[in-house]
């Protein structure tokens, strides 16, 4: 019967059946479809034959057309949503304005049809796919709908006819069954033999499932039988299993079977290894292996676990808390079917979602009744589905496509409600999310690396390389968007503790460790995932979660997420094994749960009104938390001090990703605030002293002008003091969580954006962090982006460049902004690149400039007075107002007045904004939590109180240091020191280095010791023992952490008296920076009183503040007048003209740096005094008289250096030495010189050379080797000069720098990151005033620019004596010009330009000798460079050193410099006075005992060359190298 139907015309075939199913008795009707199905859709015919396919189009039809049908049908369309769906790139819409959910697109047709003017809307390419929500009132509002369907056009459709889709109710069930036999006979278990082809099956059924997408575009008629037929549970059992007697379906069901098996979270194969987990694999074979068992198979297999990890097995115990908390067990269950839509679902993730089969299950979405159910049926294969995407190959497209459904279900928030109260949806998420999460576990490495019972997330496992969680992470962000969800998960506790332990996870990922010897030889680019999960999976739930804090109603909320946060990080610090001391050399930049817990705190205070103090931990806690996001603070400044470049560029890609605009206000900005809220609640001092400790600069904090830090190089301490200011800065100073509105905050985040560099509109809505303000306006009371930006900048239109592109129109800050709300703060907050906080400031220049605010130099940063505190944070305050501070302050002030080194022009800034700061946020006196002076607190007897206010006139007398023996201090105090008052004290010296007896002498001396004062009240909060309490340095912290190899030198106690007060500082830097002796009058701050304005430089900066102190405390006035009448006696008034003023400046700056070097002056007279008394006949009155006039050409004629970088006028001194900048090259030039005048041909036969026999080069090196035969090697080597070949030619601009400057321009050129033509890592650079290349500096030797000394004096001795006398001297080679007993800067960089010179030339050109490396050798080649100069000075002079030449090569002459330079290099060598070439030319008669037998002799003085000879003597002698008179 069914072959003959087949045979027959299909279109009168279909119309028969129909009319026979219309019958009352249709029996016969439905039999002979039913055959005619079997034969026709039997599924052992291969899926590609069509003709199945047409018998049901005309079946479907019954008889007409099918695209008549089609066209019938959808005027029974009775939907009213539009519902198209759409592929990824393709162009839709979303309108904020119109949209609830935020995932909320509309088609193309649907938007313009709809009245958008004026909304917040923008165009956007699909990532993914997406479906339009036109007519959909649960996720967006109505009044966006289209004209269509904002009718409900559907209401009014007539009820479709019972005959029309009667064929579709019988051929419809078996066309799927069809195409699901097709799918389970295709699928192979993937761990067969056979490989899988899925897209082969996928191929061969494209028609089909097109056909089934058809169907779905009918319109809500056809759209509902299909409903009925995919979810009837009845018609899928009937035909599931296939008929008895049919052996292929029966086969394909068992595939079936076989396939759901091991569908879910914890398959069969897994149970299985979870038993025979390799327990040598320790924690991560704990968290592999036992990924997701629901509980222990048996009390053995729980006891084996155990053994494994000690009682801590990760997956053990992970395994136990999911279970627990796992409602439905069915997460764990393989899946059950009941309906063709779930089986189909089901072979759509197997496949790993073909698009046809995504674009049909999401075009029936506009049914109701089939949305419920696919979502329900989406919720119950969820873990099915994240267990495929994680072991697919292809996981970005499942992704894209997984999000492509879910998002369509999630974004409704009725349906969302529905599934999670039905089908545990949150508990779902949550637990998929953890087992995903676990199988790329490892050992946590922070702080205690051996014992450590964390774990975190592996962050070069694919899974988070490939952000495959990001559908998972994204579903539950939107769930949570929806109050009533997270409601339901703010209210489940043991949801949240599982919530918690997840974001656990992420606490301390990508750790990272300090290269200390070698670069590290693989840079990983983890940090790139690590940052993506941190933001994505921890943050973004955060924000979500946040959203529905903020109303008093929800304060319970609060409470209990605090409180969750509170244990887990409590857990954490017990499973890293943390104290209170952080693990050296370590930083991680994921701190998820303190960010929690901050955000959840700010959340409390700002919007709900809970007290702050309620929310806290107890003392000891907060002193923990804090510990972490410190770290992290002076990790930055590690990075961008080159502390950390052997870690590669990757580090300093972390530390720009974390203050990035994407990420800052999720990372940074709660570090900060939880920073803040510890400051507030903590021992101000204690914190302060914690801070100097962090950045490492303990040590530098100390008025001795000699320090040793154990701990940082000297070129790394000013850029470490300066990131411990400014972090000091920024936490007394930024209020973003501490009180502002979020307007208020908008507006402060845009000015510093615009004030960086003016700045485009879409590129100024990036860089504007999302949270806490949304940027779409729609959140009721706040302040939309654009009314924002058009009060604080103006529009510059676009303008059309000459070549004809066109220059986007910008924005620029408007000049009241620059005048009034410039923060230079919130612009270093918030910079990524270090060049932007300078291109800032140009700007405010040029502005200043040109309104005539500043002319004169370089503006500071301006002052910006803050709004003022939360009342819950005024505790903050009392961080600018503790005794450790105001020592900090003190000291620096000191040290920047005496030009210490290490001091800088940004840390007086920094110094200065602080003392602003406390004057403008005064404390409350509260006698009850005023600490009580005892006398162990040896640091009260510095100041009597903690107010700044009565601090800035104290005066401090006297202070005990502890500096090294070698320290100018101890040489200036020999005699016995003043008697000491209680004022004195010492600051800053790091215990750690400190001997053995320094108890004892801290109980005589009351040093103070911001570390040991540090540990000393962390031991007091805690209660500790009082044994354990009165040790100054625990134990733990050993100080092989701290202190390099070998002893550290012995170091004194010296007394310095000082005699000054904070205000008598300030008014001396005054006169310092104003380079004027009188620079504030007795009666300034009356003529002050209207004119404290904020812009301005330092002298500015200092008057604002002597005013405010004067204004708020008569005792402050007072000191300033009686300070300022003792350093500027009154004079009458005198006018000067401008030109006069700038003349008497000059004068002035170069009398005071004549003043500063009498010290170093008289020291260096004293030397040549007692030199000149053994040098000559000390009672020639003759001798005595040049004496006087040599000392008075010494105050007359010092040399003074102008520097080019800083532009200040003075001498080079032994701390702060100027340098000449210098070029070194290798040249043999002078080795190509030929005695034959001949011109030189090019060589055309092989008998001749381009190199003739009778060059200087080849000359020398013949000499050389005869000499190397016949006589002693060492003697060789002082007899002759080498250089002619790769010798080393130093040149000069003549341009002259501090050498600490020249370190400043090269740490620039360093983080600049514009491409340079030469190597700054090599120290190429190029002269900052001339731009000429260079690459080394030559130091200037402190002295005069004539030196009149004993060797031009008559003298009465005979020569005899005097030889002698010169043979005596020479045993004190290392005098002159810089003493060795002391290792000064000046020396330092003379062996730093030694070091220059050798690198220069190759070793081959250095080692002539038979011992390569010998210090003969290295002699040698020193005062060969000599000769090479001087030989090259002549060419450059026309062969004459004292007249004539070339006068401008005369000028840029460095021979002086060089040749003390290389003095200083073989003065510290000692020559045997046997060999001395000084007694071989001047002895009387020639010793037989010189040489022994077995040793060749010295080369004779005749053989010698004269100008090697000469040059030797020259640079040996023990008397300063001097310039002659010309």
């Amino acid at each position: 019967m069914a072959a003959s139907l087949v045979r027959r015309d299909k279109k009168s075939t279909a119309a028969h059946l129909k009319a026979d199913l219309n019958w009352t008795d249709n029996s016969s009707g439905v039999r002979q479809l039913q055959e005619l199905l079997d034969s026709v859709l039997n599924p052992e015919k291969p899926a590609a034959d069509t003709e199945a396919l047409d018998w049901c189009k005309c079946l479907i039809a019954g008889g007409e057309g099918f695209e008549e049908f089609c066209k019938t049908v959808r005027s029974y369309d009775n939907a009213t949503l539009c519902g198209l769906v759409w592929t990824a790139n393709f162009v839709a819409y979303r309108c904020r304005t119109c949209g609830i959910s935020p995932c909320m697109s509309l088609c193309a047709e649907c938007f313009n049809n709809g009245d958008h003017t004026g909304h917040d809307f923008n165009m956007f390419r699909s990532q993914a796919g997406g479906a339009c929500d036109c007519g959909d009132s649960n996720v967006m509002r109505e009044t966006g709908f289209c004209n269509r369907h904002r009718l409900r056009t559907g209401e009014n459709v007539p009820s479709v006819p019972r005959d029309l889709l009667l064929m579709s109710e019988m051929v419809l069930p078996r066309f799927i069954i069809c195409i699901i036999q097709y799918l389970r006979d295709g699928y192979t278990e993937p761990d067969t033999s056979t490989e899988r082809d899925l897209q082969k099956v996928l191929q061969q059924l494209e028609p089909q499932i097109s056909f089934l997408e058809e169907l779905t575009k009918m319109g809500g008629a056809m759209r509902t039988v299909l409903t009925k037929i995919l979810t009837n549970q009845q018609i899928f059992k009937d035909l599931s299993v296939g008929q008895e007697e049919n052996v292929y379906a029966k086969k394909n069901y068992e595939k079936y079977l076989s396939a759901l098996k091991n569908s879910g979270l914890v398959s069969v194969e897994e149970k299985a290894q979870s038993g025979a987990a390799e327990p040598t694999r320790g924690a991560e074979a704990g968290a592999l292996g036992l990924l997701g068992a629901e509980a222990p198979a048996s009390p053995d297999e729980s006891n084996k676990e155990e053994d494994q990890d000690g009682g801590q097995s990760v997956g053990q115990r992970k395994r136990v808390k999911l279970s627990s908390t796992a409602k439905d067990p069915s997460i764990m269950d393989s899946l059950k079917h009941k309906c063709f839509l779930e089986e189909l679902l089901f072979w759509t993730i197997k496949y790993e979602f073909p698009q046809k089969m995504v674009t049909f299950l999401l075009n029936m979405l506009p049914d109701q009744d089939y949305k419920i159910t696919f979502t329900k049926t989406f919720v119950q294969h969820y873990a099915f589905i994240m267990k495929t995407l994680m072991k697919s190959q292809e996981s970005d497209t499942m992704s894209n496509r997984i999000v492509h459904i879910s998002v369509q279900l999630f974004s409704n928030e009725e349906l969302a409600r529905h599934v999670t109260e039905e089908c545990q949806l949150l508990d779902i998420m949550v637990t998929v999310l953890l087992y995903m999460m676990e199988s790329c576990l490892i050992k946590s490495e922070l702080q205690d690396e051996e014992n450590s019972r964390h774990v975190v997330v592996n962050c070069s496992e694919p899974l988070l390389k490939n952000n495959t969680y990001w559908p998972l992470v994204s579903d539950f962000i939107n769930i949570l968007s929806h109050q009533s969800v997270a409601k339901k998960f703010l209210e489940d506790h043991s949801l949240l503790m599982l919530w918690m332990s997840f974001v656990s996870f992420f606490q301390g990922m990508n750790l990272n460790k300090r290269e200390l010897s070698e670069h590290v030889e693989f840079e990983s680019q983890t940090y790139y995932a690590a940052f993506a999960a941190e933001l994505e999976a921890c943050a973004q739930p955060m924000w979500g979660l946040l959203t529905h804090c903020k109303v008093k109603e929800t304060q319970e909320y609060t409470k209990t997420v605090v409180r969750y946060c509170l244990e887990t990080l409590q857990i954490w610090f017990d499973a890293i094994g943390f104290v209170d001391e952080p693990a050296p050399n370590q930083v991680t930049f994921h701190l998820p749960l303190h960010r929690y817990y901050a955000m959840f705190l700010s959340k409390a205070v700002k919007c709900q009104g809970l007290d702050l103090d309620s929310l806290l931990p107890h003392q000891e806690m907060l002193m923990k938390i804090m510990v972490h996001p410190l770290q992290i603070q002076a990790s930055l400044s590690e990075i961008h001090s080159n502390m950390w470049v052997r870690n590669g560029l990757q580090i300093k890609g972390q530390a720009m990703t974390y203050v990035q605009s994407h990420f800052c206000n999720s990372m940074i900005d709660p570090d900060i605030f939880l920073l803040q809220v510890c400051a507030s609640r903590l021992d101000p001092d204690y914190f302060i002293s914690s801070v100097f400790e962090r950045f490492k600069v303990v040590d530098l904090l100390t008025m001795a002008s000699v320090h040793q830090n154990a701990v940082l190089d000297g070129e790394q301490e000013r850029p470490m003091l300066e990131g411990a200011l400014t972090f000091l800065v920024i936490l007394s100073s930024l209020r973003i969580h501490l009180g502002m509105a979020d307007d208020e905050i908008l507006r402060a985040e845009m000015v510093s954006q615009l004030c960086m560099n003016d700045r485009t509109h879409s590129s100024l809505l990036d860089l504007i962090p999302e949270n806490p303000n949304p940027k779409s306006g729609i959140v009721p009371g706040s302040c939309s982006f654009e009314e924002m930006l058009s009060a604080v900048a103006d529009f510059k239109a676009p303008v059309f460049e000459p070549g004809g592109s066109m220059q986007q129109g910008m924005y620029t800050p408007k000049e009241e902004v620059w005048e009034k709300e410039f923060d230079p703060i919130m612009v270093v907050l918030r910079t990524v690149y270090r060049r932007d906080v300078q291109s800032a400031m140009d700007r405010y220049s040029a502005f200043l400039k040109q309104s005539g605010m500043h002319t004169t130099g370089n503006p500071w940063p301006p002052y910006k007075e803050r709004t003022p505190l939360h009342p819950c944070y005024k505790g903050l305050d009392r961080l600018l107002h503790c005794k450790t501070l105001h020592i900090v302050i003190f000291t620096l002030l000191y040290k920047i007045w005496l030009d210490h080194s290490n001091m800088s022009e940004h840390v007086l800034c920094m110094v200065l904004y602080l003392i602003e700061l406390g004057l403008d946020n005064q404390v409350q006196e509260d006698k009850e939590d005023e600490e009580p002076c005892i006398e162990e607190h040896c640091h009260d007897s510095w100041f009597p109180g903690t107010n700044l206010l009565s601090n800035l006139h104290h005066v401090i007398n006297y202070v005990r240091v502890r500096v090294p023996e070698t320290a100018p201090e101890v040489k200036r105090e020999k005699d016995p020191p003043p008697s000491t008052s209680a004022d004195a004290s010492n600051f800053g010296q790091n215990s750690r280095r400190l001997t053995g007896n320094w108890r004892e002498n801290v109980r005589e001396a009351q040093v103070f010791s911001l570390v040991a004062e540090r540990r000393r009240k962390f031991q007091e909060i805690i209660n500790r023992s009082s044994t354990e309490a009165s040790q100054v340095v625990r134990p733990k912290s050993s100080s092989t952490r701290w202190v390099p190899p070998g002893t550290p030198p012995q170091l004194v106690t010296e007394i310095l008296e000082i005699r000054e007060s904070m205000l008598s500082l300030l008014i001396k830097l005054h006169q310092k920076l104003s380079a004027k002796q009188n620079s504030l009058s007795a009666t300034w701050l009356e003529d002050m009183e209207t004119n404290s304005h904020a812009h301005g430089d330092g002298i500015t900066a200092i008057e604002r503040i002597l005013t405010k102190a004067a204004t708020r405390s008569r005792q402050s006035k007072r000191s300033i007048q009686e300070i300022c009448g003792k350093v500027s006696p009154p004079v009458a008034p005198k006018k000067n003209s401008p030109t006069d003023k700038n003349t008497m400046d000059k004068d002035e700056r170069r009398q005071r740096a004549r003043e500063r070097q009498q010290k170093l002056l008289a020291e260096f007279a004293s030397r040549q005094k007692s030199f000149m008394e053994t040098a000559m006949d000390v009672e020639s009155p003759d001798a005595e008289a040049a004496m006087d006039l040599g000392a008075s050409e010494v105050m007359e004629s010092e040399v003074l250096y102008d520097c080019v970088i800083c532009g200040q006028s003075g001498p080079s001194t032994e701390d702060r030495p100027t340098g000449l900048v210098v070029l070194l090259q290798a040249s043999s030039v002078l080795g190509h010189r030929c005695k034959s005048d001949e011109t030189k041909k090019l060589p055309t036969t092989d008998d001749e050379h381009i190199y003739p026999a009778d060059t200087c080069g080849a000359a020398h090196d013949v000499r050389l080797a005869l000499m190397q035969r016949f006589f002693k090697d060492s003697s060789c080597l002082q007899s002759v000069s080498i250089g002619w070949e790769g010798g080393v030619y130093v040149q000069t601009c003549g341009h002259t720098l501090h050498i600490d400057c020249h370190k400043s321009y090269m740490v620039s050129l360093r983080n600049d990151q514009v491409l340079q033509g030469f190597s700054v890592d090599k120290g190429e650079f190029t002269c900052p005033l001339c731009r000429q290349f260079a690459n080394s500096v030559l130091p200037c030797r402190p002295g005069r620019s004539t030196e009149v000394v004993s060797w031009h004096m008559p003298t009465n001795k005979k020569t005899a004596v005097l030889v002698k006398e010169v043979e005596d001297l020479q045993e004190q080679l290392g005098l002159f010009p810089v003493s060795t007993t002391t290792e000064s800067n000046l020396s330092k960089e003379m062996e730093s330009v030694i070091k220059d010179i050798k690198n220069t030339t190759q070793r081959k050109y250095m080692d002539y000798g038979k011992n390569p490396g010998s210090p003969d050798n290295d002699f040698l080649f020193m005062y060969s460079v000599a000769r090479t100069n001087l030989e090259l000075e002549l060419v450059h002079r026309g062969g004459n050193l004292c007249s004539g030449g070339a006068s401008a090569a005369a000028k840029r002459s460095c021979l002086n410099q060089l040749f003390h330079v290389l003095a200083m290099h073989m003065r510290l060598y000692s020559i045997d006075s046997a060999y001395n070439p000084w007694t071989r030319l001047t002895q009387v008669a020639q010793r037989r005992d010189d040489c022994l037998d077995d040793e060749r002799p010295e080369v004779p003085m005749l053989f010698r060359d004269c100008p090697s000879l000469l040059i030797i003597f020259v640079l040996t002698m023990p008397q300063p190298l001097r310039k002659g008179a010309e």
